[in-house]
This record gives structure tokens, C-alpha cells and sequence, in this order.
């Protein structure tokens, strides 16, 4: 039973996918073809594409996985407002337990993307369409080897960022940059037991050009009963109880006033900032842990 589910799961989401697709491809021709002054429409257009896309998924996903999500969220979210999301990542799970409590609470969000994830059919478009930026996590040795390379991610943020500014948006930021496992976070060494490091970077920079646009920070942290979550369980039906605690953070006007990456005090201090904050999710989740 647990294989037929996951893969009527499999189907539902394909299906949804192919129903948007037409539409989508057609707003992206006339993206390509609209002059600037049409582009806020069209823009409009596929955000509600993809706006009714997560919505049918969230749909089936409740009524038909119905999976044990306890979740917390703060008072005064608004899709008319802007918004940056951080959070711990442990499975593809993660994105629909956060659209699954702030779709339509927040504008629709980006996400930081791995730059091969728009090879992916109909998605991959959407997220290129929706002017998602793509990263490309390059590894200390190449930083090393070509220091260059950083500007390259930090000029997908700028691009976003100065978007950002004339219309409602959601940054998601899984600031660990990668999925969280007990092997990654000994290979990292990572000071924390259920954490690996956070990636101040890409978070501090988002801050240094939207800071004094955002309305606020909401800090998410989720815990899955099961010790090795993952989105096929997820998709069977098999996942255990997952609770989500989202709060909302006042951004501190010292995050906006210099550049992260010019000024060695601030990135000293904003590193304090977000280790400190790491260090309360990791005891959150020692809490957590105990209780199941």
C-alpha cells in the first residue's frame, strides 16, 4: 500500500505540473517578446501560475497523504509585505511543510536554487521564468583557486535583490546550503548536534540590499520525528510527525548599514548574530527530540 501511494503521490504532482505547463510556457514566450513596461504583468501572470500550482499540490498532499504536520507561525504575515525566510533543511519535505503554512500568508516566494535544478522538465523553466537565482556553490578549493568565482553568486542575489524592491517578495533561504546528515555535519566539523553550519553570506547579503524593505525576518526551524526524513516517505504516506516553529525576528538597522563583504567587523558581527541563533534552533531541536 505504502508504493501505490507514493506513486499515485508521483502522479498527482506530475499531473499538476503538465496541467500548468501550457500556460506557463506561453507567459514565458511573451516574457521573452513583451517590452519592459509589460514585464510587472506578465510577471504577475506566472506568479499566479505558480501561486496555483503549490496551492493543488498542498491540496492532494492534505487530503490525500494527510501527513502530521504541528506547526506555529506568528501573527501579522502579509503577501502585501516583504519578507526573508531562513531555515533548516533536512529533506525536499521542507519546502512543502513551509508552503504548506505560509502559502498565500507571504507573497510567493524564491528560493536559492542549485544551478542544476533548471535542467528539470517544466520546473526548471518556471524557476528561470520566475527569475529564481541560481547558485552555483562553488567549493573552497576552486574559491581558493579562483576567488573570483564568489562574484558570480553574489551578482544573481544583486539581480534579484534590486527586483526585489518594486513589489511584494519572499526570500527563502536554507541557510545550511545543503541537507543536513550526521556524515555531512562530522565532515564539516559542525559545532552543533542536529545543524550544520550556516552559510552567513548569501543571508547578510540579501540584508545589506533589501534589509530597509523587508518588514521582517521569519526564522523557521522543523523537526521530523523519523531521525532520516525523506520526500519518497513523504510521498508514501510514511512520515512521522513533523512539527515546524516559525518566529518572527525584527531586522537590526547594523545588518543594512555596510556591506558584508567589505567590512570585516560586520561580517564578524553577523556571524556572532547567526551562530547565536543557531545555537537556540540546535537546543530547540535537542527539546524537540526529547519530547518525541
Amino acid at each position: 500500500m505504502p508504493m501505490i501511494t507514493g506513486l499515485v503521490s508521483v502522479l498527482l504532482l506530475i499531473a499538476n505540473t503538465l496541467f500548468w505547463a501550457l500556460p506557463l510556457i506561453a507567459l514565458t514566450l511573451v516574457k521573452l517578446a513583451a517590452p519592459r513596461r509589460w514585464q510587472p504583468a506578465v510577471l504577475d501572470g506566472l506568479n499566479a501560475i505558480a501561486l496555483n500550482w503549490i496551492g493543488f499540490n498542498l491540496w492532494w498532499m492534505r487530503r490525500w497523504l494527510r501527513p502530521t504536520l504541528k506547526a506555529r507561525v506568528p501573527e501579522g504575515l502579509s503577501p502585501d509585505k516583504w519578507w526573508l525566510v531562513i531555515a533548516n533543511h533536512r529533506s525536499w519535505t521542507d519546502i512543502f511543510m513551509l508552503l504548506a503554512v505560509l502559502h498565500r500568508r507571504v507573497p510567493m516566494p524564491r528560493f536559492f536554487l542549485k544551478t542544476q535544478l533548471i535542467w528539470i522538465p517544466v520546473v526548471g523553466l518556471a524557476f528561470w521564468a520566475l527569475e529564481f537565482p541560481f547558485m552555483r556553490r562553488y567549493t573552497r578549493e576552486q574559491m581558493a583557486h579562483n576567488p573570483r568565482l564568489a562574484e558570480i553568486d553574489r551578482r544573481a542575489t544583486e539581480r534579484m535583490c534590486r527586483r526585489a524592491r518594486h513589489r511584494p517578495i519572499t526570500i527563502f533561504n536554507f541557510v545550511e546550503g545543503t541537507r543536513f546528515t550526521p556524515a555531512k555535519r562530522d565532515a564539516s566539523p559542525s559545532p552543533y548536534r542536529h545543524l550544520l553550519r550556516p552559510r552567513a553570506g548569501g543571508v547578510a547579503q540579501v540584508l545589506s540590499l533589501l534589509g530597509d524593505r523587508l518588514d521582517g525576518m521569519i526564522d523557521v526551524t522543523l523537526h521530523y520525528a523519523d531521525p532520516d526524513p525523506s520526500f519518497w516517505r513523504f510521498l508514501c504516506g510514511r512520515e512521522g510527525p513533523i512539527t515546524l516553529s516559525a518566529r518572527r525576528l525584527d531586522i537590526p538597522a547594523w545588518m543594512h548599514r555596510a556591506p558584508y563583504h567589505d567590512d570585516p567587523q560586520q561580517k564578524e558581527r553577523f556571524h556572532s548574530w547567526i551562530n547565536a541563533l543557531w545555537q537556540d534552533k540546535d537546543r530547540w531541536l535537542d527539546a524537540a527530540e526529547r519530547r518525541h
